[in-house]
C-alpha cells in the first residue's frame, strides 16, 4: 500500500509542517507540551511573496491559528522579536522569519549572529535566487565569478548552527528535520537557517501525510555522569573558598530552586553573570550579585580569593572572568557544569560535567551532606555584601540637577517597577550598570542580550518578550496578572532600530521605554576616554567643518520624544530639573497603569559623565603601544599593569 500524499507546494508545505511541530519537557515531573513555532514573520518581496507569502495567505484564509502571521518593519528587528520570546520561553518556542532574497536576506546576518552567540533558537528561512537559474542572473543576484554557486546565502554558514539549502523539494524532508533537531537542542541551538530559492518555494510536488502529522521534539536534559559528579564532590569538599558562578543555563534548565538548596546546603556564595541574572533574588543571604567587570565588588573580592569556581551554565565571557584577571588565587580550580561540552571544558578544566544544570545540582545535593563553608567565608561574603549594597544606595539616592545621573534613573525605573516586571536591554553603559545594580526578584525578571551586546536590539527584542509574556498570561487563565515589559535605552541604540515601535503601536501591544538622551555614544565614550582616546567620534555633535571634528561643536537639534511621537507611540516626556527622578517613577507608574493599548515612550535626558559606581575589576580592551598624545600613553601604563595580572587559569 502507497503512503499517502497531498499535492502541496514547497513553500505550503514549510508552513503546515512547521504549524505541527511541538516541544515537549518534563521539569520535576511536570510535562509541557508547547507549539516550536507559535507564528511567522516576514517582510515580502519577489523572493517570497508568491512563496511562503502565498502560503501564509492561503492558511490564513482556511484557519488563522494554522500559522499566524506579524509584520515587522525591519529583518534584523524580526530576528530580535523571535529571540526575546526565545529566551522568555526558555527556548521552548521561537518564530520563524521569511524575507525576500538579497538584501531582505542579508538582513537577517547580524540577528544571527546574536542568537547564536547567545544559545537561543530561532529559524531564518531566506529565500534565494533560482535554483534551475530559469532567470540568470536575477534582480538582487550575487555573482562571484570564481564560484557561481555562491549566493547572499551563504553568509550564513558561519553564523547559524545548521544551515541548509532546499535546492529541490525532495529536500525538504531532511533539511527541517535536521533544522529542528538543532533547534530543540539545548547544547546545539542558536540560528537555524534553511535557504529557500524562490522558484523551489513555488513548486508543487506529491508530499507525504506523515511529513504533515503533528511531531514532538522532546527537550534533550541528559543526567551527569555518577563518577564526574563524584570527583567534583571531592574538589568541593576540599576548597576552602568556593564560588558558585551561575549563568543563563541554571535558568533555562529550570534550576534555580536546586541551586538555592545547593547555596542554602553548603553556605556556597553565587556571584551570577549577566544571562544568570535572577537565578537568586538579589538580597538572597549567598547573592553576591553580579561577576566581573561589571560586577559587584562583594563577588569580585570573593572571586580574587577562590580556590574553586564552580560554573554553573556559563560560557565564560572575558566580561565574566575580568578578562581572566577575576581569579588570583594560584591554586584555583574550575568544575564546570554544563550542557555543552564546549563551555564544559572552558578553562582547560579536569572537571567538567556535561549535563542538564538542574539534574547536575540534584545528585550534588544528595552527595554533599554534612559539607558547608567555614565561618569566615560566610563572615566575609555578609560584609562584603553589606558594603556594595551601601555604595548602590548611595548611588540611586544622590541627586544631580537638573540632569541626572543613570544611577538614579535605573534605581528610580527599579523602584517603580514590579517584581514579576520584566527589564530590558542590550548596549552602552546601560547593561553594565544594571548588572552591578539592578535589584531583582523574579527569575524572568532580568532581560539583558550581553553573549552579543547588539545595539538596536532593546525595543525589538523587548516586543519579543511582551508577545511571550501575553502568552504566558493567557495560558495562565482570567484574571492573571501580564508582566510589564520595561525597555531601557540610551539615544544611541535608539536611533538603530527604533521603528519596531510601529509593530507595537499596530498590534497594540504595551510596551514601556524609558528613552535617555545622552546625545552620543556614553558608553563607548567613558570607554574611549580610559583608553586615551579623548572621548573621539563618541559625541552627536554638528559638524566642526575646520578640525572636521564632531567632538565639540554644538548638540545636534534631535527630538527623539517627538519622533517617538510620529510613529504612533504615547509619550511622556521628563523636564530636567529638580524633581526630575520623582516624576520619572512617577511616569513609569502611569505608564504600568494604561491600558494594553500601544507603547508608552518616556524621555528623560542624564548626564553621560557622571559614571556608575566601580565594580573594582577589569576589561582587556587594547591600548596602542606607542602614541603621541599623553593621554594614551598614560592609559598603556595602566593597562600594562593590568595585564600582568592576566591568567591562562588551566586548572
Amino acid at each position: 500500500m502507497g503512503t499517502a500524499t497531498r499535492r502541496m507546494t514547497v513553500a505550503q508545505a514549510v508552513v503546515e509542517f512547521l504549524s505541527k511541530q511541538y516541544t515537549v519537557d518534563s521539569i520535576n515531573g511536570v510535562e509541557y507540551r508547547e507549539r516550536l513555532i507559535p507564528g511567522t514573520f516576514g517582510i515580502f518581496g519577489h523572493g517570497n511573496v508568491a512563496g511562503v507569502g502565498q502560503a501564509l495567505k492561503q492558511y490564513q484564509a482556511a484557519d488563522p491559528t494554522i500559522m499566524p502571521y506579524y509584520q515587522g518593519r525591519n529583518e534584523q528587528a524580526q530576528v530580535h522579536q523571535a529571540v526575546g520570546y526565545a529566551r522568555h520561553t526558555r527556548r521552548r518556542q521561537t518564530f520563524a522569519i521569511s524575507t525576500s532574497i538579497g538584501p531582505g536576506s542579508s538582513n537577517l546576518l547580524t540577528g544571527a549572529a546574536l542568537a547564536t552567540t547567545n544559545r537561543l533558537p530561532v529559524l531564518l528561512l531566506p529565500s534565494d535566487t533560482f535554483a534551475t537559474r530559469a532567470a540568470d542572473p536575477v534582480l538582487q543576484q550575487l555573482e562571484l565569478p570564481y564560484a557561481y554557486d555562491i549566493t547572499v546565502n551563504d553568509a550564513f554558514r558561519p553564523l547559524s548552527r545548521f544551515f541548509d539549502r532546499v535546492s529541490r523539494p525532495e529536500q525538504l524532508f531532511s533539511a527541517f528535520h535536521h533544522g529542528l533537531r538543532v533547534l530543540t537542542d539545548p547544547a546545539e541551538t542558536g540560528a537555524v537557517t534553511i535557504s529557500l530559492p524562490q522558484d523551489v518555494q513555488a513548486e508543487a510536488f506529491d508530499v507525504p501525510e506523515e511529513f504533515l502529522a503533528e511531531r514532538e521534539w522532546r527537550i534533550r536534559r541528559p543526567e551527569a555522569e555518577d563518577d564526574d559528579i563524584r570527583r567534583a564532590v571531592e574538589a568541593i569538599r576540599a576548597a576552602k573558598r568556593p564560588l558558585i558562578i551561575a549563568g543563563g543555563g541554571v535558568l533555562y534548565a529550570y534550576a534555580n530552586d536546586e541551586l538555592v538548596k545547593f547555596a542554602e546546603l553548603t553556605g556556597i556564595p553565587v556571584g551570577n553573570t549577566q544571562a544568570g541574572v535572577g537565578v537568586l533574588p538579589w538580597d538572597h543571604k549567598f547573592s553576591l550579585g553580579a561577576i566581573g567587570s561589571t560586577g559587584t565588588t562583594a563577588a569580585n573580592a570573593i572571586a580574587a580569593e577562590a580556590d574553586l569556581i564552580i560554573g554553573i551554565g556559563t560560557r565564560y565571557e572575558d566580561f565574566t572572568t575580568a578578562s581572566r584577571t577575576a581569579f588570583q588565587n594560584p591554586e584555583v580550580k574550575f568544575v564546570n557544569i554544563n550542557v555543552a561540552p564546549i563551555d564544559a571544558y572552558k578553562h582547560g578544566t579536569a572537571l567538567p560535567i556535561v549535563a542538564d544544570a538542574r539534574k547536575a545540582l540534584v545528585k550534588l545535593n544528595q552527595a554533599l551532606g554534612g559539607y558547608r563553608v567555614g565561618a569566615d567565608l560566610e563572615q566575609k561574603v555578609a560584609a562584603e555584601k553589606k558594603r556594595w549594597n551601601a555604595i548602590v544606595d548611595e548611588a540611586f539616592e544622590t541627586r544631580y540637577t537638573p540632569l541626572p545621573a543613570q544611577n538614579e534613573i535605573i534605581g528610580a525605573t527599579n523602584k517603580a517597577m514590579d517584581d514579576q516586571d520584566v527589564v530590558i536591554c542590550a548596549a552602552g553603559s546601560l547593561p553594565g550598570d544594571l548588572h552591578k545594580m539592578w535589584r531583582v526578584r523574579d527569575p524572568f525578571g532580568y532581560h539583558v542580550e550581553y553573549a552579543y551586546s547588539c545595539m538596536g536590539y532593546e525595543i525589538p527584542g523587548g516586543l519579543g518578550v511582551k508577545r511571550a509574556a501575553l502568552a504566558e498570561a493567557a495560558k495562565a487563565g482570567a484574571g492573571a496578572v501580564v508582566r510589564d515589559v520595561v525597555v531601557m535605552v540610551g539615544d544611541g541604540s535608539y536611533l538603530m532600530m527604533h521603528t519596531e515601535l510601529v509593530t507595537a503601536v499596530a498590534e497594540r501591544i504595551k510596551l514601556i521605554v524609558v528613552l535617555i538622551q545622552n546625545h552620543g555614544y556614553a558608553s563607548i565614550g567613558s570607554l574611549s576616554e580610559s583608553l586615551g582616546s579623548q572621548r573621539f567620534g563618541t559625541q552627536y555633535r554638528v559638524l566642526d567643518k575646520e578640525q572636521h571634528s564632531f567632538d565639540a561643536g554644538e548638540n545636534l537639534p534631535i527630538d527623539l520624544a517627538t519622533n517617538a511621537e510620529s510613529l504612533g507611540a504615547k509619550v511622556i516626556r521628563i523636564e530636567p530639573g529638580e524633581n526630575v527622578i520623582e516624576a520619572l517613577g512617577a511616569a513609569i507608574k502611569e505608564a504600568k497603569a494604561a491600558p494594553e493599548t500601544g507603547p508608552i515612550v518616556i524621555h528623560i535626558e542624564s548626564d553621560p559623565l557622571l559614571d556608575a559606581p566601580s565594580s573594582e575589576s577589569w576589561w582587556d580592551v587594547p591600548v596602542s603601544q606607542v602614541s603621541d598624545l599623553e593621554s594614551t600613553q598614560q592609559a598603556y601604563k595602566t593597562y600594562t599593569d593590568h595585564k600582568n595580572r592576566q591568567r591562562k587559569l588551566l586548572g
